[in-house]
């Protein structure tokens, strides 16, 4: 059996149904809400759909679990509750932790990229570089803050799982992230206005000699991902915290072009100003450095920028359904 937070979200939910296919028993962690989140486990609901508020008397009944993979969270980069994310993304993750701990039960859990704060300290992800990290909003600082416990109960012999995985997601893109309102991926964004009839728009660069468009993250197909969690799950012996991107940084101009080459559209943007809420904490530039996870065993190549965008462009934004 195993157990997946947040697996009707979009990560989650693209997981489950690799899981599913694979004829894994699954218990999903997740509220479906009013907003057709529901839609994200049509085509393979899981064995038992489990509220986030009774996950503690289920794990009280000392259910069997292989694994259990926590990528439940406040996910929002422009969260200001502290106390919720604290209790979500701490308090929850250290909740698991010594659940697996105890019971023996394998753990991958969700950091994120946004840890790296502005990228000043590079993007190491051993974790003897984390205490120079500096997020730039309380979701980063809130998974930070669980990397920081994690390598302290590490550092000072305390029991962990027999298997155990932290993933620092880069900038992730795919089907079943509609649900998300403002947090979809930029390739969803693009391409809604491309389909309403408008040139793609990109903010203009706030940092003196970068060109406007010429800002760069690490893109990575929702497929990539999911490889990566289910060769985890394949390799018991693979334990750390990973960064989970390309390893090669891509332009939103880049990522414009991409989606209007896959929608049949000419090449054109806009620009505009970057919003005074983003000035000052805006990643202009995130790579995963990703040698660790390829010291681990991870082999296969990851899908170049151009050809996931085209896979999700006309393999599911211009289908009839969409979801995976």
């Amino acid at each position: 059996m195993i157990l997946v937070t947040g697996g009707a979200g979009f990560i989650g939910s693209n997981l489950h149904a690799a899981l599913v296919r694979r004829g894994h028993e699954t218990v999903v962690v997740d509220r479906l809400g009013g907003a057709g989140k529901w839609r994200n486990l049509a085509s393979h609901p899981p064995a038992r759909l489990l509220p986030p508020e009774e996950l503690t008397a289920f794990l009280d009944t000392r259910p069997p679990l292989e694994m259990v993979f926590h990528l439940g969270a406040v996910s929002e980069t422009t969260a200001t509750d502290g106390d919720l994310v604290w209790a979500s993304n701490v308090e929850l993750s250290l909740l698991l932790w010594n659940w697996c701990t105890a019971r023996g039960a394998r753990l991958v859990y969700a950091s994120s990229a946004a840890t790296y704060g502005d990228g000043a300290a590079g993007f190491e992800d051993d974790i003897a570089a984390l205490s120079a990290l500096r997020p730039l909003n309380l979701y980063g600082w809130s998974k930070h803050a669980f990397d920081l416990q994690v390598a302290r109960m590490l550092a000072s012999g305390q029991p962990r799982p027999p298997q155990w995985a932290g993933l620092k997601f880069f900038n992730v893109y795919g089907p079943n992230e509609y649900h998300k309102g403002s947090m979809v991926s930029v390739v969803k964004v693009k391409h809604d206005e491309l389909a309403a009839g408008q040139a793609p728009r990109l903010f203009r660069s706030d940092q003196a000699g970068l060109a406007d468009g010429e800002q760069r993250r690490d893109f990575i197909w929702i497929g990539d991902v999911v490889d990566v969690l289910l060769w985890l799950l394949d390799t018991p012996a693979a334990s750390g915290l990973f960064n989970l991107g390309t390893g090669q940084a891509r332009s939103y101009r880049d990522l414009a072009r991409a989606v209007c080459a896959a929608a049949g559209k000419p090449d054109q943007v806009e620009f505009v100003d970057m919003p005074v809420t983003l000035r000052g904490h805006y990643q202009s530039f995130t790579e995963a450095r990703m040698h660790r996870l390829r010291a681990a065993g991870y082999a296969p190549a990851f899908t170049p920028l151009e050809e996931g965008v085209r896979r999700y462009v006309q393999d599911f934004l211009v289908a009839a359904n969409p979801f995976l």
